[in-house]
């Protein structure tokens, strides 16, 4: 969807929108921002309201007959969620009562806004960054309770503030280092005396301090995709039911059972781990069979991480080897071997320089924590700390912080040989930018497009 931020800039028209999610419910709301919205509050409402003090008001039609009767607030400019005249209209939450509502905003000159327009404006209107901005979305989409709250931190400003800590260091640094190119036959001793080094030594460290919490973050949001994959009859879809508390894949002694990928997402200690269940993997003559292994590699390539299940009682075999010759060189995998209650083995873990095992009976449920634990860190996601600290980062977020942390790695190198201090003021000024992007400092319409068009309409 085209971004709309090109016209916001030259003109203000009126927007309005249905605020509140479709269906039926006890309330509606129909949301409206521009400029001067005095005569269209005349002329729905009988009058201009008074600023942020809800009042009882009939909603009139071009007849001047009451489409409804509710709540009205009105916050006039600039002290509003857009930074422009906003009118929220209250009513009862029926489709045909709000469109109605809506319909008559549309008459009287306001357009239906696109998906995250509101939000956008005050972006524009510089009543929040970037980064907070997309904190409203990653709020509205938190799918669990730690994701809500790592959502609030990002929109109360908490991840911007750290992103612009680092880059006022990074501002008085390069200040330092283009003052030395007027002075280049001093340019080592000043840069020794101003602690150049150890100065950009602290924001690599703080950096990394954020990349960390933003990467804990992006888990919240988005959660991983874990394959369960192995040979027919090793328990894969057993566990999919026993890790999801419900039985949704089938489960029978006759192996190539599950023919098609299942998916079923769960939590663990607030991570949303997204469970795809496989066709077993093996030779078979099966059509039908042959498309649901197809497609199970297919899920693995797309995989944050696999679970090979293997029998107990056997190990991991030639088969299985084989299977794992097959994933992708850089996937993680846990080895888990199910069916202990019948080889008599106790659940536990096993690390080596081959990877992780895990012991287990999905059958009785033992070794089960094991397994949930071992997922957890195997991502990378410390129990102990939780969500705390976390800022709720988006890929294009980490991207930035990354190519932020590579280009410091580039100028340490500069700084310390004190040669070419035109490239590490460069190198400076690039991992500035790139910063800066997190909070919309340095952002393309293109890209402005892309954040809001995936909001809501309303919001």
């Amino acid at each position: 969807m085209q971004c709309p931020a090109t016209s916001l800039v030259k003109n203000n028209d009126t927007i309005a929108a249905i605020a509140t999610p479709p269906g039926r419910g006890g309330i509606g709301i129909v949301r409206i921002s521009g400029t001067n919205l005095e005569q269209l509050a005349q002329t729905i409402l009988g009058k201009l309201p008074d600023p942020r003090h809800a009042g009882l008001f009939n909603f009139l039609d071009q007849n001047n007959q009451v489409i409804d009767q509710g709540i009205v607030l009105y916050f006039p400019s600039p002290n509003s969620y857009t930074g422009e005249d906003v009118l929220e209209l209250h009513g009862h939450g029926g489709p045909a009562v709000m469109n109605l509502l809506l319909t008559r905003c549309l008459q009287l000159g306001a357009r239906l806004a696109e998906p995250g327009e509101f939000t956008l404006r005050a972006f524009l209107n510089e009543k929040l960054d970037l980064a907070q901005a997309e904190g409203v979305a990653d709020l509205i989409e938190a799918s669990t309770a730690n994701a809500a709250r790592c959502a609030v931190r990002s929109l109360h400003g908490e991840f911007s503030s750290a992103i612009h800590q680092l880059v006022s260091a990074l501002i008085d640094l390069r200040v330092l280092v283009e003052a030395t190119l007027d002075f280049p036959e001093e340019e080592i001793d000043f840069l020794q005396s101003a602690h150049a080094v150890e100065q950009l030594a602290s924001i690599q460290t703080k950096l990394e301090q954020v990349l960390s919490a933003s990467r804990r973050g992006n888990l919240l949001q988005e959660g991983i995709k874990v394959v369960l994959t192995g040979q027919p009859n090793v328990g894969k879809s057993s566990l999919l039911n026993r890790l999801a508390g419900d039985e949704i894949a089938i489960v029978t002694e006759i192996p190539g059972t599950t023919r098609d990928t299942i998916r079923q997402s769960i939590e663990i200690e607030g991570i949303p781990l997204h469970l795809i269940d496989t066709a077993g993997l093996r030779e078979t003559s099966d059509i039908v069979e042959q498309h649901g292994i197809a497609r199970a590699y297919a899920a693995i390539e797309q995989a944050d991480l696999v679970l090979l299940l293997v029998d107990g009682r056997y190990g991991v075999t030639k088969e299985d080897h084989s299977v794992l010759a097959r994933l992708p060189k850089e996937l993680p995998v846990l080895t888990v071997h199910n069916k202990i209650d019948l080889s008599g083995q106790l659940s536990r873990i096993e690390e080596d320089t081959s990877g992780t095992a895990i012991y287990l009976s999905v059958k009785s449920g033992e070794g089960i924590e094991l397994l949930r634990t071992v997922l957890l860190k195997t991502v990378g996601w410390q129990t102990n700390i939780a969500g705390e600290g976390a800022y709720m980062a988006r890929q294009r977020h980490l991207q930035a912080l990354l190519h932020a942390k590579e280009l410091l790695k580039r100028a340490e190198t500069w700084l310390h040989t004190a040669d070419q201090l035109e490239i590490l003021a460069e190198e400076l000024r690039l991992a500035q930018q790139a910063l800066s992007s997190i909070t919309g400092e340095f952002t393309s319409d293109d890209l402005l497009g892309e954040i809001f068009s995936n909001f809501c309409i309303g919001k």
